[in-house]
């Protein structure tokens, strides 16, 4: 396994992870939602990490945009998902107007 493959690797395991978060999501798990965000953000800050010190030839760098492509894709769908619950979230610590004063 070259460098380059090891950096693609990191690609796909943040697609991976947002494949998992979007199944969550679908089922209203939204536990596991946090849960698998949370992992996208540790392989994202690993991915900053290397991409820093190590580049993707040409051909892997196609590969790397439809990866991105896929995940931009199942993070629109999550975010619509999403949208009702963190309404819901919002709504409970909202505090009535008479509290306030």
């Amino acid at each position: 396994m070259t460098m380059a493959d090891r950096l693609l690797d990191y690609y796909r395991a943040i697609e991976d992870s947002s494949v998992r978060m979007l199944e969550a999501a679908r089922e209203r798990d939204w536990d596991e939602v946090v849960r698998c965000e949370g992992t996208c953000a540790v392989l994202i800050e690993q991915l900053r990490f290397r991409a820093q010190t190590e580049r993707l030839p040409q051909d892997e760098r196609e590969e790397k945009s439809r990866i991105m492509q896929r995940i931009l894709r199942n993070d629109a769908e999550i975010r619509i998902l999403a949208e009702p619950w963190l309404a819901q979230v919002e709504h409970m610590f909202e505090r009535p107007a008479a509290v306030l004063h």
